[in-house]
């Protein structure tokens, strides 16, 4: 059970209920996860949500390598919620099965691909040590440019923020599904 009651619409703010339909709008109409928390504060919510818009709308990184870095965050924090909204998305956006198993089961996945090790490496390596090496970041930069590492970097620290709000509140997961086994 949410520690946060449910988003009413009607209930928010005329501030809040605007900035409800702009998160709604690219979303198909539904406002979940970290948003029914930070709708609480308007401002808040809006932030991240022109944050997102920015790295997710027109950002570089691609959604396969988008899917990677939020399935890896997911794992870490062991989010339900981010793994059961991102899982199909990371598949129809090209990650394999093995990849999204070995992530699930927190195992690294045998990743051929440059720019995934880039992503893999650069996310698990900041989890790690709250750092990057210079080795692991002379060879992301060589692979990714200089803009797409800033973006990976940045929406790392935004899902990993989602995550610990989705935790922190109990944020439900939808059909109550829980697709990460403890390790």
């Amino acid at each position: 059970m949410s520690r946060v009651p449910p988003v009413v619409f009607d209930e928010l703010t005329p501030e809040g209920q605007e900035i409800y339909k702009q998160i709604a709008g690219p979303r198909e109409g539904a406002v979940g996860g970290p948003y029914t928390v930070w709708l609480r504060t308007p401002e808040i919510a809006d932030i991240f949500n022109k944050v997102g818009d920015v790295l997710r709308v027109r950002g570089k990184l691609t959604k396969k390598l988008q899917e990677l870095m939020v399935l890896v965050l997911s794992r870490e924090w062991n989010c339900q919620y981010q793994w059961v909204v991102h899982e199909a998305a990371a598949r129809s956006n090209g990650l394999s099965d093995d990849t999204i198993e070995a992530i699930r089961n927190g195992k690294k996945p045998n990743l051929t691909a440059d720019d995934e090790r880039a992503v893999y490496d650069v996310v698990t390596e900041l989890i790690a040590t709250k750092a990057l090496s210079d080795a692991t970041y002379q060879r992301a930069l060589a692979v990714l440019g200089l803009d797409i590492l800033i973006e990976l970097v940045t929406n790392s620290g935004r899902y990993t923020q989602a995550a610990m709000v989705i935790n922190a509140f109990q944020v439900p997961v939808p059909g109550d599904a829980k697709p990460l086994p403890a390790i």
